[in-house]
């Protein structure tokens, strides 16, 4: 394994649009299956109303919600491939300016129910692994 500097693990995590996020329910970690993009270093996961992740983090909450977010391509015949864990605060996306233009670039991954929220994941800990030969 070769661990990956900030910026590369970022680059990789922008190449895919599918991620888990972890995230504390009932005080135990859950772990959902959600889509995002990059904006900047920021993560963008969207969401909809009634979700479990919607009622995470409250459209008032100033200093957000600590949440680790986790992607990675991996060959399954291989094994070779690499895996990204960001470490940050969700805060929920209330402009909606910010909301509009976000969801333009960010395409939900099931069709129903519609998605009409999004968390804004800040980084402040990032770490990757390159699993090579």
């Amino acid at each position: 394994m070769a661990h990956l500097g900030r910026a590369e693990a970022l680059r990789l995590l922008g190449t895919v649009s599918l991620g888990r996020i972890l995230f504390t329910q009932q005080a135990l970690p859950a772990i959902r299956p959600v889509n995002h993009l990059l904006d900047g270093d920021d993560i963008i996961v969207r969401l909809h109303d009634g979700a479990t992740l919607a009622s995470v983090v409250a459209p008032t909450e100033t200093d957000g919600v600590v949440v680790a977010y986790e992607a990675d391509v991996i060959d399954p015949d291989t094994h070779l491939g690499w895996s990204v864990v960001v470490t940050g605060y969700a805060r929920r996306v209330t402009d909606d300016e910010e909301m509009a233009s976000l969801a333009s670039r960010l395409r939900p991954w099931v069709a129903t129910p519609v998605m009409n929220a999004a968390l804004r994941i800040r980084p402040d800990l990032v770490t990757g692994l390159r699993l090579t030969v």
